[in-house]
């Protein structure tokens, strides 16, 4: 195959594996600047451009677009998809689970297990907010947030009102959840590629922090998931509509909670953890779901 590879940085380790990973299987792979990419958005004939040239003839196109381009990176790989590229993630899925708020909304209406969850606009409703969400402590998470950051805990309601109040004022759209405390600072991660859960790996937050993210200091371990958090893992994946996802889910006293699902999971923490060929397993689902096209892809310039 064909492999157009959508990363703004060819040296990150998941990119790496990723281009390793198809390369050793016999295909050819192009890492493409996502924000590099122009097009031309016509009825009968969508291009891309990029670099100066046409980009074509493509079999399939891995998707790692950061948080931060997301509007951009869906915008090409919706390019791609009209000129009938075969994606690994649509550019549905991936917006659906960038929004958390609507991500967690889905979830919800699927009747997978989360954490009690609030959302409010005004501040006149913040009592009532903290209340709904049975009181502190809580955690109060900046919606445009990633890797960890934009994620307080509140220990007492008046440092959750303090700090719900001074994000209101920045004009920043927060919500509000649970804290669950016997937890115990750990999350675990699951890995879905189709519709099975491939790899599984606990994190620890670090002594005194209470985010688990590996780029906040945490530690990664193998551990055996039970079946129904592997079965929470894959409905959570399939209701985003992602064929590749990280999910997080947490232990709580009433059965596994999702955090958050994932379209482009780091491949390090993971493939440290268990030892897993996860990039190659990625490949592998691509082969059995992209059908090869007969013309090479044009060779790139500069």
């Amino acid at each position: 195959m064909h492999i157009a590879l959508l990363s703004r940085n060819r040296k990150l380790y998941s990119s790496q594996r990723l281009v390793e990973a198809a390369e050793n299987r016999g295909h050819t792979v192009r890492v493409v600047d996502t924000l590099r990419c122009y097009m031309n958005i016509a009825s009968h004939r969508p291009l891309i451009h990029y670099r100066g040239a046409q980009l074509e003839n493509f079999d399939a196109v891995i998707p790692r677009i950061g948080a931060s381009v997301t509007f951009y990176g869906c915008a090409v790989l919706r390019q791609f998809e009209m000129m009938g590229t075969h994606v690994l993630n649509d550019s549905v899925a991936i917006t659906r689970s960038r929004d958390k708020l609507r991500s967690l909304q889905l979830l919800s209406r699927k009747g997978i297990g989360l954490p009690v969850t609030g959302f409010a606009h005004s501040p006149d409703d913040i009592h009532d907010l903290i209340k709904m969400v049975k009181g502190a402590p809580l955690v109060i998470k900046l919606l445009e947030g990633t890797q960890g950051i934009g994620v307080v805990l509140a220990e007492t309601n008046q440092a959750a009102e303090s700090v719900i109040q001074a994000f209101m004022g920045l004009k920043a759209n927060i919500m509000v959840q649970e804290y669950i405390k016997e937890a115990g600072g750990a999350d675990i991660r699951c890995l879905v590629i189709g519709d099975k859960v491939v790899a599984a790996m606990k994190r620890q937050a670090a002594e005194g922090e209470f985010r688990s993210n590996l780029h906040r200091g945490g530690s990664s371990s193998l551990i055996r998931i039970t079946p129904e958090e592997r079965s929470t893992a894959i409905r959570a994946a399939k209701a985003m509509g992602l064929k590749v996802a990280g999910v997080d889910l947490l232990r709580s006293n009433h059965g596994s909670v999702i955090m958050e699902v994932n379209s482009s999971p780091g491949l390090r923490g993971i493939e440290g953890a268990t030892g897993k060929d996860i990039a190659g397993l990625i490949i592998e689902h691509l082969e059995k779901n992209a059908a090869p096209k007969r013309k090479a892809p044009p060779r790139p310039q500069g």
